[in-house]
């Protein structure tokens, strides 16, 4: 008799053998600079919580009245009987935020992209996708009955080509698709020169903006403010689950967009609405951008110093340009050892290996957070240091 699940186990057998793997490990209190992860107090390096909002006591308030005012839960689906004044709210706030018409929240950013990028083209249209755009937006893409066309990474003029064969292929619509920030590198797309590309083309543009915003642009609008693009992308797609440090995903733009998406993307139709604790989160951190520039401009005080730090050792941080900065190593077993040894040390800063990069690429990916205080900084570079001695990478 043949085993129908046996495959589950022979996979994760080669993932194992293969240093592939993925080991979790238990943070034991809040998303924090300093926590505890498996019992041992460390320094977090790898938290998508740029600006420590997480624990803002203006956030923890809007999410603890909440509660009180309007329960735990939503009771349904947004279309039917969970569509509250909080995220009616949200979606305002957000909206003026992003200095768009409108913004339609979903549950997260993944739903957002999978949810809405099928809905945009159809058979007899075309997307047009970076080389090394999100996991999201590929599956987004793959559920489309579009055409598929991508073009070499953060590269205009093959874009540009691109667009010239898909003109010339007749295509009814075409989208532009990248990320803003490519998480893994912290590179960024050149969003100017694809704006520019795409109304010369008549093509959409759909910007996935999640590590951009509370990190770019002024008081961390993102990337079409840093790039001075306002007002001239399609779509920008974001996440609540980054900088804003709750949970959620959301797209902005025309209210044309809104109308258009919330009756035909059913990852928001078919998904329970925000929690009412979650939605005033994300509203209190809206709040706490807008007030408080302080901790943007921390951040990136940080960035830089710790990027300069690790550059000064002799590490390769590859082409970042942002908060994410990678310390690639090349093999997946050496990035994993250097993990352990940063854990040992008092560093919790995980590897990231195939295939969420290329075999050759990995490394460990370090996030800065404008929490820490500039003797966390020294000391991570300090095990940093040690560590990549005992390795022989420095």
């Amino acid at each position: 008799m043949t085993d129908p699940t046996g495959f589950l186990r022979e996979e994760y057998d080669r993932l194992v053998a293969a240093d592939l793997d993925w080991k979790l490990r238990v943070l034991e209190g809040p998303s924090a600079p300093h926590g505890v992860v498996d019992g041992q107090d460390v320094l977090i390096l790898c938290s998508n919580n740029y600006l420590n909002l997480s624990n803002h006591p203006k956030v923890k308030e809007a999410a603890k009245q909440a509660i009180d005012e309007y329960g735990a839960g939503s009771g349904s689906v947004r279309p039917i009987a969970g569509n509250m004044t909080l995220h009616e709210e949200l979606e305002r706030r957000i909206a003026g935020f992003k200095r768009a018409e409108a913004a339609l929240v979903y549950s997260a950013g993944f739903t957002a992209n999978s949810g809405l990028i099928p809905q945009l083209v159809e058979k007899g249209d075309v997307v047009i996708s970076d080389e090394l755009n999100h996991g999201s937006i590929i599956d987004g893409v793959r559920l489309t009955k579009a055409d598929r066309m991508i073009y070499a990474h953060a590269d205009a003029g093959d874009l540009g080509r691109t667009l010239k064969e898909a003109q010339d292929a007749g295509h009814r619509r075409m989208l532009i698709a990248t990320d803003g920030v490519f998480s893994m590198d912290g590179d960024l797309a050149p969003v100017d020169e694809i704006v520019k590309l795409a109304e010369e083309f008549g093509a959409m543009t759909y910007v996935d903006d999640a590590h951009g915003e509370g990190v770019l642009g002024e008081d961390g609008r993102g990337i079409a403010s840093h790039l001075g693009v306002e007002g001239r992308v399609d779509v920008e797609m974001g996440t609540f689950s980054k900088a804003f440090g709750v949970m959620g995903g959301y797209v902005a733009g025309s209210e044309d967009l809104r109308s258009f998406a919330l009756n035909k993307s059913r990852t928001w139709l078919l998904s329970a609405s925000h929690p009412p604790a979650v939605a005033a989160a994300c509203i209190a951190s809206i709040d706490v951008l807008e007030t408080e520039p302080q901790w943007v401009r921390q951040l990136w005080e940080n960035t830089l110093y710790f990027k300069k730090g690790l550059q000064g050792m002799g590490f390769d941080t590859g082409i970042s340009k942002t908060p994410i900065t990678p310390v690639i190593v090349g093999e997946s077993s050496v990035a994993k050892e250097l993990s352990d040894r940063l854990l040992k040390d008092g560093v919790f800063a995980l590897p990231i290996v195939f295939p969420m990069v290329a075999r050759d690429r990995a490394r460990i990916r370090t996030i800065m957070n404008a929490a820490l205080s500039r003797e966390d900084l020294d000391i991570a570079l300090g095990a940093f240091e040690r560590a990549g001695t005992g390795l022989n990478i420095l």
